[in-house]
């Protein structure tokens, strides 16, 4: 299914309220996370940022954290979201084309973004994105073709359990605190159980992705079991201008995992524009 550059309009949004925040001056960096999570998945890349001479945008997606959570699964299309976050983006008033940084779903929004507006973004850094129907796993295209179940399941799952389930998770137990684990629990509890229908009618950007003319950083974990880690070296290869970084013994979030090696790819990402504003030649060297 391909992406329409004019969909159709989605039910009307009676709450817009989008919950954000900034840190720093200077160029602006859109930091967009994924689902179930929210703004606070930045809490270790924003202040890098804004130490470092930029502006770091964060914000709440529709239904997740503080922003509106209006109780209608039909609002929870991804036409929805996207509105919701441009809605957002026009609010900020911005002199220069920011960079997005975004993560799984936010990955998915930022793509998009850079499809349907290519001249209002500046590049992009992908971190562990959705952006076709066959990176989902085996778990999560049931949980795609049975939303009413998963929302039921969200509804009664108390928030312990939750943070046990993480746990579980080994990259978890070696890289996250305490305090980490309770955040996205916290997160995932109080995001609308309507965000399982997000999904549903998300068209694969496959066939739209050689129109993203921005430089691009695919960043992602090797042991992803949300999205197929073989898909991303396939991202990099299609996109025009991009580059892309395994990170070795961690999954679906590097950026969590392992912050201080992710803030340092998107700061030598950032730092690749030279004073005229065009990019310049975007190499990785080796770490850790």
């Amino acid at each position: 299914m391909e992406i329409d550059l004019e969909p159709d309009q989605p039910a009307a949004i009676d709450d817009h309220y989008a919950h954000s925040i900034c840190l720093g001056s200077g160029p602006p960096v859109i930091l967009i996370h994924g689902m179930a999570a929210s703004l606070c998945d930045w809490n270790s890349l924003a202040p890098v940022l804004a130490d470092n001479g930029f502006a770091a945008y964060a914000l709440d997606l529709l239904g997740h954290g503080e922003s509106a959570k209006p109780d209608d699964p039909r609002l929870y299309h991804i036409e929805s979201i996207y509105r919701h976050f441009t809605d957002w983006l026009e609010t900020l008033n911005l002199d220069t084309p920011p960079v997005l940084v975004g993560h799984s779903l936010g990955g998915y929004l930022s793509l998009l973004h850079a499809i349907r507006k290519p001249n209002a973004v500046r590049g992009l850094v992908l971190i562990n994105p959705y952006f076709e129907s066959p990176q989902l796993s085996p778990f999560s295209r049931l949980a795609r073709c049975c939303p009413n179940l998963g929302e039921k399941a969200i509804r009664v799952m108390p928030e312990w359990l939750v943070h046990a389930a993480i746990g579980w998770n080994p990259d978890a137990a070696a890289y996250y605190s305490p305090e980490t684990r309770r955040q996205i629990a916290a997160d995932y509890k109080r995001a609308s159980p309507h965000f399982v229908y997000i999904t549903r009618d998300m068209p694969d950007l496959t066939t739209r992705l050689l129109e993203v003319k921005a430089p691009v950083l695919v960043i992602w974990g090797e042991r992803d079991q949300t999205l197929n880690p073989a898909s991303f070296p396939r991202l990099v290869q299609i996109l025009p201008k991009a580059a892309g970084y395994p990170v070795s013994a961690t999954g679906h979030q590097p950026h969590i995992s392992k912050p201080d090696l992710v803030a340092r790819l998107t700061l030598e990402f950032l730092a690749q524009w030279n004073a005229s504003g065009e990019p310049s030649t975007f190499s990785l060297r080796p770490g850790n």
